[in-house]
């Protein structure tokens, strides 16, 4: 049996409303499924999700994957800690890290692996992702291509740091098919080189185990949000471009981030009845790792000269957090107590880093 081209690698916890949907797509894909390897990892899900992948399995293996496999995790490992694990067993040239709110448009592994194939210093590659939503889906009063709402075309990031999904929110008018370098892919449903990922696996920078230092590719300490941005960063860093392509398509269902924000104070004062719809740890994530993120990748030389809008930004969002969120503050004694950590694993991230700092800095508006 020849090696798989692209290995599908999917990380579902209680999915059980999204999860047909999303295999429907990855079964109903152009491409030679002989070629092609599922992989499914369950994080622990109490819902119906294993028994509706069960039930799949016999329809699956009629297809002619070149492999399929379903293992089951007793503990929550997180997407890219999930991800990591499926890695260590997918044998393709590319991988599809694929979230169960996505559904892939017929022709998505086809036209990802044209581009991924015709310029070999793609590391990943970011679809043209619109939103849906799963109750108009099921209720059959919306078809799935007549969602037109983009929902991300990729991250953008500003000297100030804030980081955002190019195009969210805004309505489909051709205004990104245009559009081909960018700063990094976002997490919904990556298409990347399994060669790229595999060159940013860092030591942890934990005690030795047995005379080695354990390794990691995605940061553990992250586990769930912002571990895609963290991902892109040092794939830039370690040299490799990233490419949006209008003719890769899906749609991703966002739940209670569907809205786009300008950034400014009276905005986040819009978006109170939103940002409360969150769980209080999941706003304390964003909150810690996105500077995680920052210390561990961002050059000193380009933190000292975007200082004063880092600065500017920092302070309003702590006169934010004060006045609306003063919970997500508790935040910040374990955000401290994790910056040594951080700062050892910038130094082996810097040891990979190819790319300049003034290229870096082209990315950021």
């Amino acid at each position: 049996m020849s090696k798989p081209l692209v290995s599908i690698n999917l990380v579902v916890l209680n999915g059980e409303k999204y999860i047909s949907h999303c295999l429907d797509s990855v079964l109903n894909q152009d491409i030679d499924f002989n070629q092609v390897e599922l992989n499914i990892l369950d994080n622990g899900s109490t819902d119906r999700t294993k028994s509706i992948i069960r039930d799949l399995e016999f329809r699956i293996s009629n297809l002619g994957f070149a492999k399929f496999n379903f293992a089951e995790s007793k503990s929550n490992l997180g997407m890219w800690g999930g991800q990591e694990e499926l890695s260590k067993q997918s044998l393709g040239k590319y991988l599809v890290i694929l979230s169960v709110d996505v559904i892939m448009e017929k022709d998505f592994i086809l036209n990802a692996v044209e581009e991924m194939e015709n310029n070999h210093r793609i590391g990943s590659l970011q679809a043209k992702i619109y939103q849906f939503n799963i109750q108009d889906l099921e209720s059959g009063n919306k078809e799935l291509e007549s969602n037109k709402v983009i929902d991300t075309c990729g991250f953008k990031v500003f000297r100030s740091r804030r980081v955002i999904n190019i195009g969210q929110g805004e309505t489909d008018l051709g205004q990104y098919d245009g559009m081909s370098d960018i700063f990094g892919v976002e997490g919904a449903v990556p298409f990347v080189r399994a060669e790229a990922l595999q060159s940013i696996r860092v030591s942890t920078g934990s005690p030795p185990e047995d005379g080695q230092f354990p390794t990691e590719i995605a940061d553990h300490d992250l586990f769930w949000y912002a571990e895609d941005l963290d991902i892109a960063w040092r794939l830039r860093m370690a040299g490799w471009e990233q490419h949006f392509n209008p003719s890769v398509i899906a749609w991703h269902d966002r739940q209670t981030t569907k809205s786009i924000g300008t950034g400014k104070l009276l905005n986040y004062i819009q978006r109170l009845k939103i940002r409360s719809l969150i769980p209080l740890y999941k706003r304390k994530l964003e909150w810690r790792n996105l500077r995680w993120t920052i210390i561990k990748n961002d050059y000193i030389i380009n933190i000292l000269k975007d200082l004063p809008y880092i600065l500017t930004r920092e302070i309003a969002v702590f006169v934010y957090m004060i006045l609306f969120e003063p919970r997500v503050l508790a935040e910040a004694p374990r955000f401290l107590k994790g910056i040594p950590r951080m700062l050892r694993k910038r130094k082996e991230i810097m040891k990979q880093a190819k790319t300049t700092p003034s290229k870096i800095r082209s990315y950021f508006s």
